[in-house]
């Protein structure tokens, strides 16, 4: 009886933080957003090192560098045509029934 409760219980939470009619947001974007605002941040922890070195110097170089947005190299494996349909076996012979 107890297990029949838990149940009930869950999927009445379920249903109600997943119910009906919600609009979910585009994860793609959200991602996008997210990333963009924790690079802005990093960059702007970058710049406020106070360097006296050349090394140092290099360093927050190649870290700018690195924070750049590079556009996308090709595109995703699933978004990829398909080469061809799967391979199908040859028929059977006749003589193999």
């Amino acid at each position: 009886m107890f297990l029949v409760v838990r149940s009930v219980f869950w999927l009445t939470v379920a249903y109600m933080v997943i119910k009906p009619g919600v609009d979910f947001v585009d994860a793609q974007a959200m991602s996008a957003q997210a990333m963009a605002a924790g690079q802005q941040v990093i960059a702007e922890q970058i710049q406020a090192i106070e360097c006296d070195s050349f090394q140092c110097v290099g360093g927050k170089a190649v870290i700018a560098a690195a924070l750049q947005s590079a556009p996308p190299v090709g595109t995703p494996m699933h978004e990829s045509p398909t080469h061809g349909p799967a391979p199908i076996p040859r028929p059977r012979p006749d003589w193999a029934g």
